[in-house]
């Protein structure tokens, strides 16, 4: 048995998935923060402004992942080398840009982050109702962040100009 009363071959499943949600998270507040530091327009104050307690929120997140993985026993690696050894998405690659581009990119990546949030609930599930909690209550403030970012895209029927993108360059020249 590892140290939390689950066994160990659990633990190091769990302690995986969790890494890898760690390295997600450590890279959207990163993105996140290159964001705040590069939207421009009309809008930009409210947005930048939206953003930085997104910042604090996700790093936050990410400090109850790490500690949960220390629980479990593993070692949490948080480095810029475990961000990407452990990445499955593509590097964020908007720079200076409107609003409107950096906000449907944005919607892309939560759509990534909570998607993959969602699996490893399913799966934390089926081994400790204690990490699969910390991972839903999580999930549903990054859909509320989501939906932050689609409110200031959506037309009054709810429909966003980048529906139909798949990738965060994609949606953002569709919404520029």
């Amino acid at each position: 048995m590892a140290t939390s009363g689950i066994e160990k071959h659990n633990a190091n499943r769990l302690i995986e998935l969790l890494q890898n949600r760690l390295s997600a998270l450590n890279d959207l507040h990163l993105t996140l923060k290159h964001v705040h530091w590069n939207v421009v327009g009309p809008t930009f104050i409210g947005v930048h402004q939206m953003i930085d307690p997104q910042v604090e929120t996700v790093r936050g997140y990410a400090d109850v992942l790490a500690e949960r993985i220390a629980a479990l026993g593993g070692s949490p690696a948080g480095t810029p080398t475990a961000i990407e050894r452990d990445r499955t998405w593509d590097d964020y690659s908007l720079g200076r840009d409107t609003v409107n581009a950096h906000l449907a990119a944005l919607d892309v990546v939560y759509e990534g982050v909570i998607g993959s949030h969602r699996s490893a609930i399913e799966e934390a599930g089926k081994i400790d109702p204690v990490s699969e909690d910390i991972l839903i209550g999580q999930t549903g403030e990054l859909e509320k962040f989501q939906w932050f970012m689609r409110a200031h895209l959506e037309d009054p029927s709810g429909r966003v100009p980048h529906a139909a993108q798949g990738t965060e360059s994609g949606a953002a020249a569709t919404a520029r």
